[in-house]
């Protein structure tokens, strides 16, 4: 039957058939780049938008070559949908969107061999019988931080359900209500002792919380007493909270577990580096702490993971849970989990071996001498369009490690000049011409300027050499 619409339109009747696009010179570069069944599927789609714009009787352009050069920007729009690299100049070296820590070259290698071959996963090469993968990072844990036994599941928010819901199940876990935060992507502490079947028991104040608050909350249904680090937020001005010490104390004279969930967690004493004081659980365990959590892809600088140390006949029984099983860790986190551990046993050498120790410690100098031939490239690309600066800005650690600590930078700032365009208009278009390069370049727009922070920036030659194909319109 004729389409009535394609007599009054001619315009649809002139549309290529799928087949003809795809038997075009120009398609079958695409079809061996993206593989025909793509290819047929984003075609559908384009000719469809086109008799949607006839319909609507807008101006099309009706050329199979045209049309398939749309096609490749659907393809490779989509192609860039997925993970991939970006350089991080946002201003946050542990950015939760863009990833977290970069892992250290002895991680990657460990992740590929892991990934690229048959492993010991759970097997033991000395019996020649099954083997537990927990053992060797329990191994490792245990000789860092000096627990009696560790255990690791996939992040820091498991770790502590995994932790409640084995040993608090159905009974009482007393916490500060100074305590009971939000961590990234809206989970509440709250929430997840709930969902872990337990029931909290708020104890003091906000801002104040005593000793005595805790004994009075504790009874014949508390579990155990969890203590959270505020590792995403301060509270300042008058405020008191419990020694641990003094909480381990109380514990112990209740014979009930004490819990410290630290959240970020460093198995190094920061300060050394600089850097302000970060808890670890090493001393967290010496002050009375029978179970520790912590995170393995925030300060740590590893892959996401959460990590448990403390007593031995706790860690079984966590072990013994059935959602030990659900939320344990691949073959590619162990190894890369592995790896990093090796790294600490090593702590002369860390600065050069770990990713986001060497941007946190980064110097001024150093990162001016790395931004000064980017500004003077910027200029010469963006004449005409932007202004380009080298302005001193702040950078920020990220995920809940240090709120309360910036570390001073550098940042390339760019500022549009006057144009037919708004500002915001023209600062929104900058940003998404370094999201359109090949390696996506995310910078953060802030008080009229699109600024880079160079603390970030560790492969300024991979960087310049992609910036002759950044395109902006005027």
């Amino acid at each position: 039957m004729n389409d009535p619409q394609a007599t009054r339109l001619p315009q649809l009747s002139q549309l290529p058939s799928i087949d003809r696009l795809l038997n075009a010179t120009a398609a079958s570069v695409l079809v061996a780049e993206y593989g025909r069944d793509e290819v047929k599927r984003v075609a559908r789609q384009a000719l469809a938008s086109l008799r949607d714009a006839i319909r609507a009787r807008q101006t099309v352009t009706i050329d199979v070559d045209t049309i398939c050069l749309g096609l490749r920007v659907l393809l490779e729009g989509d192609s860039r949908r997925g993970i991939m690299r970006v350089f991080n100049l946002s201003g946050t070296l542990l950015h939760t969107n863009l990833g977290r820590a970069i892992l250290p070259a002895a991680a990657i290698e460990a992740v590929v061999e892991a990934m690229s071959a048959s492993s010991t996963l759970e097997y033991d090469l000395a019996s020649g019988r099954r083997g537990d993968r927990d053992s060797y990072l329990e191994d490792l844990l245990c000789r860092l931080t000096g627990a009696e036994a560790a255990t690791v599941v996939n992040n820091n928010a498991a770790a502590v359900m995994l932790l409640l819901n084995s040993l608090a199940r159905d009974r009482e876990v007393p916490v500060s209500r100074g305590e009971l935060v939000e961590i990234g992507g809206s989970f509440r502490i709250p929430d997840i002792i709930e969902r872990s079947g337990c029931r909290l028991v708020e104890v003091g104040t906000t801002n104040r919380t005593h000793l005595q608050d805790f004994a009075a909350a504790i009874g014949a249904q508390t579990a155990l007493v969890l203590k959270v680090h505020q590792s995403n937020y301060v509270i300042q001005g008058f405020t008191a909270a419990v020694d641990e010490r003094e909480l381990a104390g109380l514990c112990q004279q209740s014979d009930i577990p004490f819990v410290v969930d630290l959240g970020s967690g460093a198995l190094l004493n920061l300060e050394d580096f600089g850097l302000p004081h970060e808890p670890t659980p090493m001393e967290a365990l010496a002050r009375g702490a029978d179970l520790v959590t912590f995170s393995g892809d925030k300060i740590l600088g590893g892959p996401q993971a959460g990590i448990i140390v403390g007593r031995r006949d706790l860690i079984e029984k966590l072990n013994a849970n059935p959602m030990k099983r659900a939320l344990r860790c691949d073959k590619m986190t162990i190894a890369a989990l592995s790896a990093l551990l090796r790294l600490y046993q090593q702590p002369q050498q860390i600065v050069d071996s770990l990713p986001l120790l060497r941007m946190m410690t980064r110097n001024l100098a150093d990162i001016r001498e790395l931004a000064q031939p980017l500004v003077a490239q910027l200029m010469r690309q963006l004449e005409g369009f932007a202004e380009v600066d080298l302005i001193d800005c702040v950078s920020e650690i990220g995920s809940g490690a240090l709120p309360d600590h910036n570390l001073p930078s550098l940042g390339i700032a760019l500022r549009p000049r006057s144009s037919q365009r708004t500002r915001d208009e023209s600062l929104e278009q900058l940003a998404r011409a370094f999201r359109d390069l090949p390696v996506p370049v995310i910078g953060r727009i802030h008080k009229g300027e699109f600024v880079l922070d160079c603390r970030g920036l560790e492969d300024s030659e991979e960087f310049a050499a992609q910036l002759s194909g950044l395109i902006v319109d005027p």
